[in-house]
């Protein structure tokens, strides 16, 4: 059996507003560098490349938030680009869940910031 190098091919997080966390996410994933790759009535997905997304949005009444210890890590190109994720999600309506800076604990030059966005999904930048 041939295993595939990629362990994830994309995921799905539910949200109760589509328009609102498209306008967050566009800015907050613009910022590392992705940007919104499909769309459709109940869906939007963003990626790279065109028709390719891997992380979508999904609406969903109610959208139910992965419970606590779950967090959605993305890569982020720069820390200058780690500052501009976190800044775009807290003025489109993130709850700052930590500051932009170093986190030693997860080593010398791990550098991060995390967001919990409207419909309670947690969200974090890095750039190593």
């Amino acid at each position: 059996m041939e295993i595939s190098a990629k362990l994830l091919h994309h995921i799905s997080l539910p949200v109760s507003d589509l328009k609102v966390s498209k306008a967050l996410y566009d800015l907050a994933l613009g910022a590392l560098g992705y940007r919104c790759v499909l769309q459709g009535d109940a869906y939007v997905g963003y990626g790279i490349d065109d028709g390719k997304d891997k992380l979508a949005l999904k609406f969903r009444s109610p959208a139910v938030a992965a419970g606590n210890g779950f967090h959605l890590a993305l890569t982020a190109p720069s820390r200058e680009a780690v500052d501009r994720f976190h800044a775009a999600a807290i003025a489109h309506g993130a709850t700052n869940n930590g500051e932009p800076g170093i986190r030693p604990h997860y080593g010398p030059n791990y550098y991060a910031a995390f967001v919990i966005d409207p419909d309670g999904h947690r969200l974090e930048a890095v750039h190593k």
